[in-house]
C-alpha cells in the first residue's frame, strides 16, 4: 500500500456527489434492497444490511427511503439484479473498477465503455485492472479540534484490531481486513467521532493524474458515477489537492 493518502482524493471528490444526493439515495436504496434479500431484512443477522444501512445514516438518508427498499426486498415482485464490476483505464493510464447493481446488463454495459471512450479511456477485459487494487476497511479521523497523538491513536487502533494507521495534518486512517472492518469500527466509535468509514478498494500504488488530463479524468468519474446503475467508483489516480 503506497502512502498516499486516501482522504485527499475522497475529498476532492466531496463537493461533485453532495450535488447528486438525490440520485446517491436512490443507488443506496438498491443496494440495501439486495443486501436484504441476499441476507434478510435483520441488520443484527445481516452484516452487509448493517453496512448499508451505516452507510445510509452517513448520508443522511430518510429513514422512509430506507424501510421502502427492505420492505420491497420481502416481496415476490421485487427486480432481479446482479452485481458487475468493470474494468479499465482512464485518462493518462489510470485504473478504474466500476461496480454497478443492474437489472440489464447490455444497458449498463453500453453505458460504462460510453463514459470511458468518450472521457479518454478505455474499458478492459476482467482481470485487466482488479490485481491492482486490495479489498480493505478504510476509517477516517479528522484531527481538527482532537487532542490526541500519534502514539496514542497508533496505540487504540492496534488494541481495536486494526492493521495499519497513516497520518497526516488532517487526518488519522485506519485500514482494516474486511472482515475485522466492523468490530474496528465500532471500538473505535466509541472514542472517536468518524469523518469516514466504509469498505473500499484501496490501490496497492497511486499514479499521479497527468495534469493535462485532471479535468479528463475528473468529468468521467463524474458521468460513471452519475449513471443509474453504478454504485461505486474506484480509481488509482492521484488527483491534486484543491
Amino acid at each position: 500500500m503506497s502512502g498516499h493518502s486516501k482522504w485527499n482524493n475522497i475529498q476532492g471528490r466531496k463537493n461533485a456527489q453532495d450535488a447528486k444526493r438525490g440520485k446517491i439515495f436512490q443507488k443506496l436504496s438498491r443496494e440495501i434492497y439486495m443486501a436484504a434479500r441476499s441476507g434478510g431484512p435483520d441488520p443484527d443477522g445481516n452484516p452487509q444490511l448493517r453496512l448499508m444501512l451505516d452507510k445510509a445514516r452517513a448520508a443522511n438518508m430518510p429513514k422512509d427511503n430506507v424501510k421502502r427498499a427492505i420492505d420491497k426486498s420481502t416481496g415476490a415482485d421485487g427486480a432481479n439484479y446482479e452485481e458487475i464490476t468493470y474494468e479499465g483505464y482512464g485518462p493518462g493510464g489510470v485504473a478504474v473498477l466500476v461496480h454497478a447493481l443492474t437489472d440489464n446488463r447490455n444497458r449498463t454495459a453500453s453505458a460504462v465503455r460510453a463514459d470511458f471512450t468518450r472521457n479518454g479511456g478505455n474499458l478492459g477485459e476482467t482481470g485487466s485492472v482488479s490485481f491492482m487494487f486490495d479489498r480493505r476497511g478504510y476509517i477516517a479521523i479528522a484531527r481538527e479540534g482532537l487532542d490526541v497523538d500519534e502514539d496514542q491513536m497508533f496505540e487504540d487502533v492496534i488494541d481495536a484490531g486494526a492493521e495499519d494507521l497513516q497520518t497526516s495534518d488532517d487526518v488519522f486512517e485506519i485500514y482494516t481486513d474486511p472482515k475485522d472492518f466492523t468490530a474496528v469500527r465500532d471500538a473505535l466509535e466509541k472514542k472517536y467521532d468518524l469523518a469516514n468509514a466504509e469498505l473500499t478498494m484501496i490501490p496497492k500504488n497511486y499514479v499521479p493524474v497527468p495534469a493535462d488530463k485532471v479535468e479528463q479524468f475528473e468529468r468521467m468519474l463524474d458521468r460513471l458515477e452519475d449513471e443509474d446503475d453504478v454504485s461505486e467508483v474506484y480509481h488509482a489516480g492521484e488527483l491534486p489537492e484543491d
